[in-house]
């Protein structure tokens, strides 16, 4: 991925892709689902994954909503796998079974993400540990992709500790454990406190070495230190909603809100040139490991007006 990242920049490396809003869940905190939407025609998905690696995506990340309410999850999956293109999933995790998960391994998957939020459940999120410690020992028995376990600090989490727990119980069954801060309402930075500042550093502590451990990113947001980075998303991070439009993130939705499907090499040029007034104060780990790749070349152009929730235009 690295290599390929680096011997050209007009191609994305990593693109989110969301088959279906809905969650069967209702995180106080999350901005990124509903109740009642439909799954996204499987044909559609089929097109946009096509789309996608005709651009040149190196990873596809699957998520929503919940993935795992679309009916057609493992054709998708096997769709990503087909293009030659590494398949990835979110998911609350909820709706894992013994079969589910063998399933997902004969489809492709080979990266899964669960955010587990704290150790017994409330009005913040019912994402919690003690709901979810048997569908990690299912994933621990019958999973053969990578799993990896978020726990977080910060958006309202009323017990920080709950962090240090979850993530000793992920590598208790072999799986690997990360630490995020949850963002305001705006995906923006809110510092941590005293406590959530101490249970962040001894969580990446705990990280295994990788690709996800490099983040100065996340650090300085921890100490309520604002980044100055390039942010690559439009361009090397695209974001595709369930109407087939291009965001440059989950939190910022509605620019450049072009169609996948007329996306071009020239919009990724431009995006990539783009700078991004959101970016000091951006939170999303994501966007953020995808722009070390660039971080060093190309500088990008000031902004020439305000848009709307923080972006700018290219100038």
């Amino acid at each position: 991925m690295i290599a390929k990242g680096l011997l050209s920049t007009s191609h994305p490396i990593l693109a989110h892709i969301i088959p279906i809003r809905r969650c069967n869940l209702s995180c106080a905190y999350c901005n990124e689902y509903d109740r009642s939407s439909n799954p996204v025609p499987t044909e559609t998905m089929f097109e946009r994954v096509n789309r996608l690696a005709d651009l040149g995506t190196t990873i596809i990340t699957i998520s929503g909503g919940e993935p795992l309410l679309h009916p057609a999850l493992d054709l998708i999956i096997r769709q990503v796998r087909r293009r030659g293109i590494i398949a990835g999933m979110i998911t609350n995790g909820y709706l894992l079974t013994a079969e589910r998960i063998q399933s997902l391994n004969k489809a492709g998957l080979e990266h899964l993400q669960i955010s587990i939020d704290n150790v017994m459940p409330d009005e913040v999120s019912k994402k919690s540990l003690k709901v979810l410690d048997k569908k990690l020992e299912l994933l621990g028995e019958h999973a053969e992709f990578h799993v990896n376990i978020n726990s977080v600090v910060g958006g309202g989490v009323k017990n920080p500790r709950d962090a240090l727990v979850i993530g000793k119980r992920a590598l208790e069954l072999g799986f690997t454990s990360t630490v995020g801060i949850i963002h305001d309402s705006y995906g923006q930075l809110q510092p941590l406190g005293d406590t959530e500042r101490e249970v962040y550093m001894a969580m990446r502590a705990m990280e295994k070495a990788s690709y996800a451990q490099v983040n100065s990113f996340q650090d300085n947001i921890a100490q309520g230190v604002e980044n100055r980075w390039r942010c690559r998303a439009g361009a090397r991070y695209l974001y595709i909603c369930e109407d087939g439009l291009v965001h440059y993130c989950s939190q910022q939705r509605g620019y450049p809100a072009k169609p996948l499907m007329e996306y071009t090499i020239e919009d990724i040029r431009r995006e990539y040139r783009t700078e991004k007034d959101c970016a000091p104060r951006c939170t999303v780990a994501c966007v953020h490991q995808i722009a070390y790749i660039d971080n060093w070349r190309h500088p990008q152009h000031q902004a020439q007006r305000q848009l709307p929730h923080g972006l700018v235009e290219l100038q």
